[in-house]
Order: structure tokens, then sequence, then C-alpha cells
């Protein structure tokens, strides 16, 4: 039977298509990185100086002509200094891909995305991880607390907010024990109120934003709450970055163009430069041993 019409195969051919750019399935809003005040560090690094909690002489509505007392402050001998550490990749382009394959999109751009995407979503894990400046191993013992029964309840989150009672910013967890959290509420009839924060609805306790973040670990069925105070005229969590980099694109992170080789590709630099320092021990505390697979069964009558 001959053709009646052009068919969908041939006209493609002269049809142009809409393309999108890369799409990478594990990219997230990385809301921790927002959520963190950074600091500037001159030289790559941050020292943060304790004042020594001892005894300090005052009187109060001194009899007149009494020897008013003498005191003074003294500073930690050693404090803790942090050097900020580097997320770094090289990213390598054939040259003649990049010159013939740019349209609609530049090769090296999309490239330079992509690994900048993951280079910071490792810098979020990092904050969390990171052997030396890690939320998660910086946590002073007296401020772990655990669950009263597995789940995470209302009564939890409040224990979590009488430890870091002075001005607490947020609660970082797991989406999984968010939704563990809002179960327990939902149980006892308090919905926790919403928050809408960049263009997103959270979940609150008291006035907190509950932080998602799938970095935060989930093992065996249990997972972690943290409880962040922030800010340096708080005395909290300070991110740190180091400013005024060569091919900066954004606080911290350079992207620098090393050059083409023999076999004409071309390389660039991408160094990502942060650290975070935690001024005081009561600026983080973390609830432990947080379920997330435990749910309610409600009985299906009516009265």
């Amino acid at each position: 039977m001959s053709a009646q019409s052009i068919g969908a195969r041939a006209a493609r051919q002269l049809a142009n298509t809409t393309k999108t750019p890369p799409q990478w399935r594990g990219a997230t809003p990385r809301w921790l990185v927002q959520m963190i005040p950074w600091a500037p560090v001159e030289a790559g690094v941050y020292r943060v100086n304790q004042a020594l909690d001892e005894k300090f002489d005052v009187k109060c509505s001194p009899a007149e002509g009494e020897d008013l007392p003498v005191a003074f402050n003294d500073y930690e001998p050693n404090p803790r200094e942090y050097v900020l550490a580097s997320c770094t990749t090289t990213i390598a382009v054939q040259t003649r891909i990049s010159d013939l394959f740019r349209s609609p999109m530049d090769q090296v751009k999309e490239q330079l995305t992509l690994a900048i995407e993951k280079i910071k979503e490792r810098q979020e894990t990092e904050i969390l991880y990171n052997k030396d400046y890690g939320l998660l191993n910086n946590v002073d013992p007296e401020m772990r607390i655990k669950t009263r029964r597995g789940a995470p309840t209302p009564d939890d989150l409040d224990e979590l907010i009488a430890t870091v009672w002075k001005e607490p910013a947020f609660f970082l967890a797991h989406p999984r024990a968010i939704a563990a959290f809002g179960r327990e509420c939902t149980r006892r009839g308090v919905p926790p109120p919403t928050v809408s924060l960049f263009g997103s609805q959270f979940l609150t306790w008291r006035g907190l934003p509950l932080v998602p973040s799938d970095k935060v670990p989930v093992a065996d069925g249990k997972s972690k709450v943290l409880l962040l105070r922030v800010g340096d005229k708080r005395q909290g969590v300070v991110g740190l970055y180091q400013p005024g980099l060569t091919g900066e694109q954004s606080p911290g992170l350079s992207v620098r163009f090393m050059g083409i080789n023999r076999n004409a590709i071309a390389s660039y630099l991408i160094s990502l430069y942060c650290s975070l320092a935690v001024q005081t021990p009561d600026a983080l505390a973390v609830l432990e041993d947080v379920e997330v697979g435990k749910y309610h069964d409600y009985p299906d009558t009516y009265k």
C-alpha cells in the first residue's frame, strides 16, 4: 500500500527537538548549607578563643569604704584552630567535542555545572561527617540525649530544646525521621505548624523549623535529630570559607582553567574550601536512637 502522507519518522528529521540540560537525580536543596551563617576566614585559619570558666568575684551594693574585689578573665591557653579543608576535582573536555557540539548547550559549561553540584553535595556531607569539623563528630558528650521510647515524640524534641535552650535556630533530621515525628504528633492530636522557607514548607516544633537532609544517617531503622544554635554573635555554629579566590564562582568555590595538553584535552580545576566551627559546646545537641519505622494502627471503627 502506498503512503498517503509523510510519516512521523521522516518528519522528525526536519524538526527541532527541545532538550533539557543534564538532570542529576542526586541533587538536593542543601538547606543545611543555607541555614548556617558563613564567615570569611583570613589565611585559611579560624581560631576559637575560649574564656575559662573560673571563679569571678563580684559584690553587689558594697558598703561605703569596703574594698572592691579584684578579678580578671583568663583565656584557654591552647584554643582550637580550624584549618579550611578542600573538596577538589578536575574536569577534562576534548576540545574537538566542545568546539563541534556546543549548540544549543555549551559542553564545558554543562560539565562544570554538574561537577559543581556534586562538589556542593559533598560539602554538605562533610559538614556532617568530617572527622575534624563535622557536626556529628563535635557533639559534646553532655549534649547527647536518647529518645524515651524510640520514635521521636514531642517530648523528645522538647528535651532537645531544653538542652540547647539559648536561642536555638533549627532542627536537622533525615526526612524519614521528620515523617516519624509527624506521625507521633498526629497520634497525639497536635499536628505541627508549618513555615515557608526558601519557597518550601517546613514542619516546625515550638517555632523551630525541622530542616530535612538525606545526609543525616539512617542505619538499622534508627537515625538522629540535631538541634543547632547558629551565628557568631550567638556563640553558635558558624560555617567558614576563604574569600577572594582566583576564579571565584561563589563563596569559597573557584574554577580555574588548567590548560590544554598535547592530546587537545582542556582541563579545569574546581576547588571548594570550607570548614565549620562550633564556638561553644552548648550550641549543638543530638537526639540519638531515633526509630523511623514505627507506625500506628488506628482502629477502623465509628461510633
